[in-house]
């Protein structure tokens, strides 16, 4: 059943658009049509970014408050813990929803592999395509002229790896300070914080450079339009009148 769901909600969908893509750009370059695909999904995805940003940038708002309450009631867990979560809530903010994000991007990436391995690109499947979508004349796997698509790219990788990294660095809040004494809470948070700055770039290159080159490419799309993205909703958020 999780199969016949993910060929269905994120296979098929993804092999069809990645075959329309190729049969309408130029020189049918696979690379020039993940790219497109990347974009086509990461438009798809823009609202809930945007949800995302506006909350990653109220948290900021927020977070002197949220200071004077863990000091107001440092000696009473409970009572911290239902005061912190009613400022989230007045304040519109849920705090795991950028992880939303992170993980909604894992099945389209295990859908780019199924895509070029089990589509078999540069071999067109006519049995997986949609009736309205036609055959492409010729399928170019040679991203540009130089880059093997359906093999590895190091360059590719660890671009996305560094663009992974400026990202995370742009987007998430900085920690505060380490306090004397800790809470195991504080922790969690300060060592998810290095994860995604320093350990989650590791990752994408070593998840991109293993795959293949289109992953690397996808990956790399998607950070660079992020980037922009992150930079086009903070300006416009400062260009907003503060509300009293």
């Amino acid at each position: 059943m999780i199969g016949t769901a993910f060929n269905a909600l994120v296979f098929n969908p993804l092999y069809n658009g990645l075959i329309f893509l190729i049969s309408v750009v130029p020189y049918a370059d696979v690379g020039i049509a993940v790219i497109l695909l990347t974009i086509a999904v990461k438009v798809i995805l823009f609202p809930l970014a945007i949800k995302v940003s506006h909350m990653q940038i109220r948290m900021k708002e927020i977070a002197p408050k949220m200071e004077e309450l863990k000091e107001q009631y440092k000696d009473d867990k409970q009572e911290q813990t239902v005061k912190m979560m009613a400022l989230y809530k007045d304040n519109n903010v849920r705090p795991f929803l950028s992880l939303l994000v992170v993980f909604i991007q894992l099945p389209i990436i295990l859908g780019l592999y199924w895509v070029f391995f089990r589509g078999g690109l540069p071999e067109v499947n006519i049995e997986l395509l949609y009736s309205f979508i036609s055959i492409p004349e010729m399928v170019n796997m040679q991203f540009i002229g130089i880059v093997d698509m359906g093999g590895r790219s190091i360059v590719l990788a660890l671009m996305a790896g560094i663009t992974q990294f400026i990202h995370s660095s742009y987007a998430l809040p900085k920690p505060k300070p380490r306090s004397e004494n800790p809470t195991m809470k504080e922790d969690l948070a300060r060592s998810f914080h290095l994860q995604m700055k320093y350990v989650m770039p590791i990752v994408v290159v070593g998840i991109s450079y293993t795959i293949s080159a289109a992953i690397a490419l996808y990956w790399l799309t998607s950070n660079i339009f992020s980037i922009g993205q992150e930079i086009f909703i903070r300006r416009k958020k400062s260009h907003e009148p503060r509300e009293n």
